[in-house]
């Protein structure tokens, strides 16, 4: 099906493709009041956010983007050490939206790759975030230098898609929708959390070659050159409020004393456990949206 021939997904939002930062970001917008970006993760797209957008829209102006690479953002060759998807550039496209929107100062949430993209913008562009929740990570750095047997057993996606191109490309193309499910399906504790229509979009992007190489363009730079940024301003800190949520029963919050690694990053760093897995925003909606909106509303 032709991206103009979607529906929009997420109930009173409406679709946008926004030019910003030399590309084209896919974005759904929604609600009103002071800004808040959404930033999803691997595999999923912007439609991540369908159970609980809706209700930050009845408080806040709500803009869903899919990443660059990801969903029905455009998908640009990764360049010279994979640098068009360091979360460098990333972050740069999502404040350029946020501008094209009328935005300079904004809060936002991320999962996964997109909370790594809000720890990046939070260093890089200072005085866009007003504050930031991130989902289910620790930072890339400290997940890296900590790796151990459990964790590479666990994660075995961060260092097979870093392999060069297009071993892990060709060999995900053999038959992307396991690959998909399977991926998915040991990332969530929660049965039934993923919805049927849900997973359809998950695959009708992950079926498209160049949202699969764009991925692995993004993981590669996660282990290059996002390294190599983060290693230039390792002294820097997150200024601004920062919410860690993790998912109790998944791997992170598992191997990781996940508060005590952005305490490392941030200057004023709170959080806690949910009871759910890796899929926080679509396994535990309700648990979440209570943990996270007094943050988002500058009341805690």
């Amino acid at each position: 099906m032709a991206p103009d021939a979607i529906p929009d997904l997420i109930d009173g939002f409406e679709r946008r493709d926004i030019e910003a930062n030399g590309t084209v970001i896919r974005v759904a917008l929604g609600g009103s009041g002071p800004p808040l970006l959404l930033l999803h993760g691997h595999p999923q797209t912007h439609v991540t956010w369908h159970k609980i957008a809706p209700r930050l829209a009845e408080r806040f102006s709500v803009v869903a983007a899919d990443l660059r690479g990801y969903g029905d953002s455009a998908k640009p060759e990764g360049g010279e050490a994979h640098v068009n998807y360091s979360k460098r550039a990333m972050a740069a496209d999502q404040v350029a939206v946020m501008r094209a929107l009328g935005h300079e100062r904004f809060a936002a949430m991320g999962h996964d790759r997109g909370g790594r993209v809000l720890h990046r913008m939070a260093l890089d562009h200072v005085d866009a975030l007003d504050r930031i929740a991130v989902l289910d990570i620790a930072p890339t750095t400290t997940m890296y230098a900590k790796t151990d047997m459990a964790f590479a057993k666990s994660y075995f996606w961060w260092f097979f898609l870093i392999q060069p191109y297009d071993l892990p490309e060709r060999m995900i193309g053999a038959d992307p929708d396991y690959f998909l499910d399977h991926h998915i399906a040991t990332q969530c504790k929660t049965e039934g959390a993923i919805e049927p229509w849900v997973m359809d979009e998950y695959r009708r992007c992950y079926r498209d070659p160049a949202m699969r190489h764009a991925a692995c363009e993004d993981y590669r730079a996660a282990a290059g050159i996002d390294l190599e940024h983060d290693a230039a301003d390792a002294d820097q800190r997150v200024s601004c409020p920062l919410l860690a949520l993790w998912g109790a029963k998944g791997i992170v919050g598992k191997t990781y004393d996940v508060l005590e690694t952005w305490r490392e990053k941030g200057l004023e760093v709170s959080g806690h456990a949910l009871d759910c897995g890796h899929l926080v925003q679509e396994e535990a909606a309700d648990e979440l949206l209570r943990a996270c909106l007094p943050f988002l509303e500058g009341r805690a």
